[in-house]
């Protein structure tokens, strides 16, 4: 089994794409190769295949890259299944995994994070879970952000150390990352992968 997630910036029109366009590049390349694992397409749109158990860790680093940048978001829909036709360019591949994603997406109107999978037990606990989650993320400001995406890219590293990656104090990172609801989303990101790792 594989996912595929697709995405799309909110209001990338509003925004210049120098700003957010390379960020977006950076992080797809920190999971995989272009076009083969991931590409962008139409300006605005995206997908990436990467493991299931590291699909959700990977939305959230996502949102975090791009919520870093004022006035744009990113749509996010998981999609878990099979890869039945394997082609050198992601976008023409094929398989559950993709109609999955893919269908999903289209249904991603009031949120913008969501899974659809073989399991619909599990799809349903999970969705309602990033529902709740969605109610901090969506109200990052561009630093939470930073303080998330610097987090999550350094799991081995203390408070400590984040605060000299980023030039702030110990007292400001703890309460940064309080604010931002790393603990529960740490929470959320553990049961996603412990979950996936049983059905999968």
């Amino acid at each position: 089994m594989t996912s595929i997630i697709t995405g799309d910036i909110i209001n990338s029109k509003k925004s210049d794409p120098k700003k957010w366009l390379q960020a977006l590049k950076t992080i797809l390349s920190s999971f995989g190769t272009t076009p083969l694992h991931w590409d962008i397409y139409r300006g605005d749109s995206f997908q990436l295949e990467i493991k299931p158990e590291q699909a959700l860790h990977a939305c959230i680093l996502i949102k975090a890259t791009i919520k870093q940048f004022d006035n744009i978001d990113v749509r996010l829909a998981i999609g878990i299944g099979d890869k039945t036709y394997n082609s050198p360019n992601i976008t023409e591949s094929n398989g559950t995994a993709f109609v999955n994603s893919g269908e999903c997406f289209e249904q991603l109107k009031k949120t913008t994070l969501a899974i659809k999978s073989p399991f619909q037990p599990f799809d349903a606990a999970i969705n309602i879970m990033l529902e709740l989650a969605q109610l901090t993320i969506n109200n990052w400001s561009s630093t939470s952000a930073t303080l998330i995406k610097t987090t999550l890219e350094n799991p081995n590293l203390n408070q400590n150390q984040i605060a000299q990656i980023l030039n702030k104090t110990q007292g400001n990172i703890s309460q940064g990352l309080k604010r931002a609801g790393y603990d529960e989303i740490s929470k959320l990101l553990h049961y996603y992968t412990t979950q996936i790792q049983s059905l999968c």
